[in-house]
């Protein structure tokens, strides 16, 4: 009832005030209509002197406010102009300004209610605070609560928290969410470390074997001092390409990936990336299709990128000859481009891992092509910072189709 009161209070003190501002809105128009009609009777009386005579001073004379002059005192003349008929006719308008105002300021008495009814939702949020309020607080359910967390065990990625108290069931849920993310998270650092231990004990294996091998004999025979320079410079140019995807992912991770964001034509990223394809790998025909004015907001540097990834996946398994086609269409209010091959094809349970990190198919496995399995998890990071999408269409033993879309700009 305290709280339906004061609400009231405040329905009227703000009408109130409201109600003052709008009656002194409306005397300071009143005022500047008086002084605008004035001072437009005076310019128009002043336009009919003639222009040699210039008007020293001026007067209102008159016994009353229908009689009132405007004397115009010149250095020949004295002009005068009856102001009755003006009077009259501003009065009217006034007049009729005025009653709309006091209706108007009548009106505003009942905008107390309309007012309540907006502060309604304040009002029953206040009941709801004031009923909690006067609940008595009751510890124990925080103390079970305390001790079911306790219990949950840190090494079981399935505990989940439970106390069997309906009071607690939201808190309980919001927990296990936060539990369910945290563990989740967890999972994939422990994943992502597996993993990229397993792809690092590769090249370090080779290095130390062929070193071992050039330590115990090898160095006086100049064939294994060859093949062993050439094998220990090839694999620790996988580590460090390895390293720098690992690097680049983990700075993506941390938001710590600067973009250089700018309007880029997307048509001269594809052919720079076809140009420089043709030139590099001899061993595969590419297809351009162009497109003008397709342009994007992105990091220029980025989205070639993204293209490289695409384009050298595909080279990788694809057979000699086979074509690798690169395209850039507009498509609504979309820039699409597209890199298509004729390669191996990806199976159908495939298809959604293969931007998972460290991911590589049974064939890509068995290919000595073979990557780290980061390059399309980069490619992907890469397209989700510019808030594209893309989608990926494959047949096995006829090949792939990857289209990336972004939104377009003028």
């Amino acid at each position: 009832m305290n709280i339906n009161k004061r609400t009231s209070s405040i329905a009227r003190g703000i009408n109130t005030a409201f109600w003052f501002n709008k009656l002194k809105a409306f005397f300071t128009v009143d005022i500047l209509i008086v002084l605008v009609s004035f001072g437009l009777f005076c310019y128009k009386s002043y336009l009919t002197i003639p222009t040699d005579e210039y008007v020293r001073r001026f007067d209102l004379t008159g016994q009353s406010i229908d009689r009132i002059v405007l004397e115009l005192y010149t250095d020949i003349t004295l002009y005068s102009f009856p102001m009755g008929e003006y009077i009259y006719f501003i009065g009217i308008i006034m007049g009729v300004i005025g009653v709309y105002q006091v209706l108007n300021l009548f009106g505003s008495f009942t905008y107390t209610s309309r007012i309540r009814k907006k502060l309604k939702p304040l009002n029953e949020l206040a009941l709801k605070a004031e009923a909690i309020s006067e609940v008595p607080l009751d510890t124990t359910k925080f103390e079970e609560l305390e001790e079911a967390i306790l219990k949950v065990p840190a090494d079981n990625a399935g505990a989940r928290i439970s106390t069997g108290d309906e009071d607690l069931a939201s808190i309980e849920a919001a927990l296990n969410s936060l539990l369910y993310r945290m563990q989740d998270a967890r999972l994939q650092q422990a994943r992502f470390v597996d993993d990229a231990s397993h792809e690092l004990r590769t090249p370090i294996a080779v290095i130390q074997g062929y070193a071992n091998m050039l330590d115990r004999w090898g160095k006086d025979d100049p064939a294994v001092l060859e093949e062993s320079i050439k094998a220990i410079k090839n694999e620790s140019d996988n580590m460090k390409e390895l390293i720098d995807q690992l690097l680049f992912l983990a700075r993506g991770d941390n938001g710590r990936q600067k973009l250089s964001m700018d309007r880029i034509d997307l048509s001269s990223v594809i052919r720079e990336v076809w140009e420089e394809s043709m030139m590099i790998d001899p061993d595969h025909k590419y297809v351009l299709e162009d497109c003008d004015n397709c342009y994007i907001y992105g990091d220029n540097a980025m989205i070639k990128q993204s293209v490289r990834i695409f384009v050298q996946n595909a080279a990788k398994y694809s057979d000699k000859g086979n074509n690798i086609k690169l395209a850039i269409r507009k498509n609504g209010a979309k820039i699409c481009y597209i890199v298509q091959d004729e390669g191996i094809g990806i199976a159908g349970d495939e298809l959604s891992h293969i931007f998972e990190r460290f991911y590589r198919s049974d064939k890509a496995r068995n290919s000595s092509t073979g990557g780290s399995g980061l390059g399309l998890s980069i490619a992907k990071w890469i397209i989700d910072a510019h808030k594209g999408n893309v989608e990926v269409l494959s047949r096995q033993d006829i090949g792939t189709r990857i289209t990336v879309s972004f939104d377009a700009v003028v």
